[in-house]
């Protein structure tokens, strides 16, 4: 064990008494819902962070109140265990999480969408279930430390569903919004959800390259957040601009601004058969893009640095199409 400045993880070493037996259950479910990982019966890890500092703490409190030991250290390197090895156990607890919201997204969608209609006994129950499913999926985001892979196609199931069941509500995409002017949209705080891959990335793009080329972005952790004056949110819940039925946010975008540009078309296409993955428009383009993005998306956590390196990406897309190129 390190010195308290030194250690990269930290660890929380407790002994629970057999009785009463909820409270070993009380602990554990606490201890999940930190998104701590176990390395042994009695030993959880978390990264080392204030925040983890202070949620070990209150555990801490709890166990020896309830007449259990517990202690709390730091660890540059944990015995027996390499750092990816740890890693690994938080990439392994969080895809059983997504997974499980990805299965929620399902079930819904299997036995309870079809034919869904805006008057619908239904209905309720729908937006309840999505309602709870959407707010797992934040409490999940928070807590996946080193951006498990699974997030994304989590984040793409529930976008997806919340999608469908707006569509069968509103009707054809974009009813509302056919009369939006892209000079209205200049000057405003463009809001997404944190993680940015390829919809988002591209979504941004176009607003800063054809809307507002000083358009400013802020990410945000999940779908609930409530726009302040002068910001507007884009594929997310509830968002101004967002997958409208079968269409991605960038699509949406497009015919919203009335861009009649044949050189986006393509680039929509392509972004869309990434996005929706339901190999609409068959672009031989989109696995190699979908790489590249995944690339940057492997290498840079920053959503600003993967907006950065995603528009090169765009732009050279764009200019290809723009020559004339098919």
């Amino acid at each position: 064990m390190d010195n308290l400045n030194e250690g990269r993880w930290l660890l929380l070493i407790h002994q629970i008494p057999p009785k009463p037996s909820y409270f070993r259950v009380k602990i554990w479910r606490r201890l999940q819902r930190l998104g701590a990982v176990a390395i042994k019966n009695s030993v959880y890890v978390l990264p080392k962070s204030n925040q983890a500092n202070e949620d070990f703490q209150w555990v801490l409190r709890e166990i020896v109140s309830g007449g259990g030991d517990a202690s709390l250290c730091e660890a540059r390197l944990i015995e027996g265990l390499s750092d990816e090895d740890v890693e690994s156990l938080f990439h392994a607890a969080r895809d059983a999480d997504y997974n499980q919201i990805v299965e929620g997204t399902i079930r819904i969608t299997e036995a309870l969408l079809p034919g869904l209609q805006d008057n619908d006994d239904r209905r309720p129950q729908i937006e309840a279930d999505l309602s709870r499913l959407s707010q797992r999926l934040e409490e999940v985001v928070a807590i996946d430390f080193f951006g498990t892979a699974g997030r994304e196609l989590a984040e793409r199931a529930v976008a997806g569903l919340e999608a469908r069941v707006r569509s069968s509500v509103h009707g054809s995409p974009n009813s509302t919004k056919s009369s939006i002017r892209i000079e209205g949209l200049r000057g405003r705080i463009w809001v997404t959800r944190k993680g940015i891959y390829v919809d988002r990335i591209a979504s941004a793009w176009l607003i800063r390259r054809f809307v507002d080329p000083d358009a400013s972005f802020k990410f945000v952790v999940g779908d609930r957040y409530r726009p302040a004056k002068g910001e507007l949110r884009f594929d997310m819940f509830e968002a101004e601009f967002t997958h409208e039925g079968n269409h991605c946010t960038f699509e949406v975008l497009i015919e919203c601004m009335k861009l009649d540009d044949p050189a986006l078309f393509h680039i929509a296409e392509i972004v869309h058969d990434i996005d929706i993955k339901d190999a609409k428009f068959n672009r031989e383009e989109a696995t190699g893009i979908d790489r590249i993005i995944a690339g940057i998306v492997l290498a840079y956590k920053e959503d600003e640095v993967r907006l950065l390196r995603g528009s090169a990406i765009f732009d050279d897309l764009y200019e290809y199409f723009r020559r004339g190129k098919r």
